[in-house]
Formats: C-alpha cells, sequence, structure tokens
C-alpha cells in the first residue's frame, strides 16, 4: 500500500500530539515507534529531514517522524504562554483613589519633565514618578546610562556620553544606579517562570574577580537562548567544583519549575557528578545527559561558547575584571540578555520573548523598573 505525503503527516501529528517526540537538540530528535519500542534518531540538516526509520532509508521520502517533530514545534510554540509587560499607567488618583483624572500640564525641572494630573473629584493636582522618586537625574539620564553600560560602553564613557544630555555625573554615580535598579528588576524577574524548552546546555569561563582567577557557571536554554542561571566559584577542578554545579541546577530548577530532558555540557567531571544529584531519577521522563560531544564529531556546544564570547567575555574585557564576586554586573548582564538585547539568531527578538516574558514600552529599561517599583511598593504595604 502507498502511504500518500498527507497520511504520513497526518501520522506524524498523532505522534508528536502523544508525547512520542523528544528533543535532543535544535535539529536532534528522537521519536518512538508507532508499532514497536523502538526510537529512531530524526535529524535537520541543509538537505532537510533525515531518519534512520525503513521508510526514509528505502524510499528517501519525507516520513511520519519528520512530520511529528515539525508539529512537536509547533504544539511548543502554541503552548508557551506569552506575559505582557506593559509600562506603567497612572489611571487613579493618590489621594481618592478616584478613576476621573486629567491631564493637567507639565512639571518642568531641572531633572526633567513629569505629566502632572488633576482629579475631578477631590480636585487636588499630583504627578507620579514611579520608580524614581527622589532621583536627582531623570528616568531618560539614568535608563540611557544602562542602556549604554551593558551595550559595551565602560562607566566612564557612560558618564561622558550623559553630558550630551545635561546631565552632569560621576562614573560612580553611573555604577550606584546599577546596583539600585538591577537588583530592583532582579526581584521581580525571579517572580516570572520563563517558558524554556526541554534542552539545557551549561558551561563555565575563565575571568577575573579582583584579580583573583574565577569560574563563572551560567545554564542556558538552548532553543530560546534564555540565560537560566548563573554561579561564580572559585576552581573547577576541586572536590568543591561539583557543589557549586548543584547550585546552578539548583537555581535552573526554581527559576523555570521543572528539570531538562537533555543537558549538554562539555567532559568536566563535575557536571555530571552534579546531573546525578539534582536531574537524574529511575522515574520517567529520564533526563540524559551528553558529554564529550565533540569527540564523537558530532555537533558541539557552540552555542554556549559563542554566549561566554559575546555576552561576558566581551563585557569584562572592557571592565578589566569584576571587582567582587556577588556583584549587580552580572545580574544586570543576564537582564540584558534575556530582555532588552535582540539577538540576529532569534530574528532580532529577545530570548525573554521567546520564552514568553514581553516587554513593551519605548524604552523597556523603563517599563521594567516602574512595574518592579509598583510590585516592591505593593507587597511591603
Amino acid at each position: 500500500m502507498v502511504v500518500t505525503c498527507d497520511l504520513r503527516e497526518e501520522r506524524g501529528k498523532m505522534i508528536a500530539e502523544v508525547g512520542g517526540v523528544k528533543r535532543i537538540d535544535s535539529d536532534w530528535y528522537e521519536v518512538k515507534s508507532q508499532s514497536s519500542k523502538r526510537r529512531y534518531d530524526v535529524r535537520l540538516g541543509e538537505s532537510g529531514w533525515t531518519c534512520t526509520c525503513p521508510d526514509y532509508f528505502y524510499r528517501g521520502v519525507k516520513c511520519k517522524h519528520a512530520f511529528a517533530c515539525e508539529w512537536s514545534k509547533k504544539l511548543r510554540d502554541k503552548v508557551r504562554e506569552n506575559l505582557v509587560i506593559q509600562p506603567v499607567e497612572v489611571n487613579v488618583c493618590i489621594f481618592c483613589q478616584s478613576a476621573r483624572l486629567k491631564k493637567y500640564g507639565i512639571r518642568h525641572n531641572k531633572t526633567g519633565e513629569i505629566q502632572r494630573f488633576l482629579c475631578a473629584d477631590c480636585g487636588r493636582t499630583f504627578s507620579v514618578n514611579i520608580g524614581f522618586e527622589r532621583m536627582k537625574h531623570s528616568p531618560h539620564a539614568i535608563t540611557t546610562a544602562m542602556q549604554l553600560y551593558f551595550s559595551g560602553e565602560s562607566l566612564r564613557n557612560s558618564a561622558r556620553s550623559l553630558k550630551l544630555l545635561g546631565a552632569q555625573v560621576t562614573h560612580q554615580t553611573v555604577y550606584n544606579w546599577i546596583q539600585k535598579y538591577t537588583g530592583l528588576m532582579g526581584k521581580y524577574l525571579d517572580k516570572i517562570t520563563p517558558q524554556v524548552s526541554d534542552t539545557w546546555r551549561a558551561d563555565e569561563m575563565f575571568l577575573k574577580i579582583k584579580g583573583n582567577p574565577k569560574y563563572l557557571y551560567a545554564l542556558l536554554d538552548d532553543e530560546t537562548r534564555y540565560w537560566i542561571a548563573k554561579e561564580v566559584a572559585g576552581d573547577k577542578f576541586s572536590h568543591e567544583a561539583p557543589e557549586y554545579v548543584s547550585q546552578l541546577f539548583r537555581q535552573g530548577k526554581e527559576v523555570t519549575g521543572k528539570k531538562p530532558l537533555t543537558l549538554i555540557t562539555d567532559g568536566l567531571h563535575a557536571y555530571h557528578v552534579a546531573y546525578k544529584r539534582e536531574f537524574y531519577s529511575h522515574e520517567k521522563p529520564v533526563t540524559k545527559h551528553r558529554e564529550h560531544i565533540t569527540w564523537r564529531g558530532e555537533k558541539g556546544n557552540e552555542k554556549m561558547e559563542s554566549f561566554n564570547g559575546n555576552t561576558v567575555r566581551s563585557r569584562e574585557k572592557i571592565m578589566c575584571s569584576l571587582k567582587r564576586e556577588d556583584t549587580p554586573i552580572l545580574t544586570g548582564m543576564q537582564i540584558f540578555h534575556n530582555h532588552l538585547r535582540p539577538h540576529m539568531a532569534l530574528n532580532q527578538k529577545t530570548p525573554g520573548e521567546l520564552a514568553g516574558i514581553e516587554i513593551r514600552g519605548s524604552n523597556k529599561w523603563l517599563t521594567l523598573i516602574q512595574n518592579a517599583s509598583k510590585r516592591d511598593r505593593a507587597q511591603t504595604r
């Protein structure tokens, strides 16, 4: 009997809907057979899909297992729900909580322009500067400084550039802004669960903190390139290294609310020990650990190496070295990478957008800071 392409696609859809597709990498899947306990390797290359099943091997056609992989991606995208973070708008009176507000001119001062409002019920006027109360400089100057710094400028160059906006600040002031607002945004974003894939990558890179050699361990989602977690350690070969990696993996589980089906690392022994502690279990689904992958002639950990070079190393070179292990700079790098910097490999989207976290507004720094400050204020009441 000749199986048509439409019938293969329908069968592939059935396989995907019952969870018969396991994603190993961005272009490598394991698909369960419908008629036996076998699993077939399905890969996407430059010439299209290839599969180890007899249908593809003998006929050279696109098989149901390839269709299943395509349907699996469609189902993942459909399940992923977007959380939209909107710019904060003033919609009630701060005195009587009335919604009958009218714009009542602009407040002009040396820190910038702020919209004033008139309440039609109580007759009082007010202005709101959420997140930037009692700050000497305008929100525009502060967010511009943070954008300049995390885009690659030094603290001093960022301070010099602000003079063009009429803001006379020192490099220490710029650092104080970074310290204040990265902490605020970090607490806010920690409460949001990213919708990441089932394949994660981990790697370590050498850096210096106050002149001392350290290692930064990072956990990255393969599909969205979302920076899930980070951990700074003193060594990668000592008996303490597995504990640092275990902390990294525990953070990953806390941030995402799940564990991966595939973990990709290099051959460092600490990764395997931590994988056994945090991810491995006898209950299905079992997390698979791929290590020493470049020794088998397969794809290496290029995505992770690219992340280390473009996101962390380029920033660390300008700074010469970090000043302390709990520096806010690393948290700022993570926020900038995940939510504010579009990536060419992601079609000019941010990892956060692909992970279901969309930040709107012409100034996304401002949107994040205002929403974080609003939630922090509500929790402290």
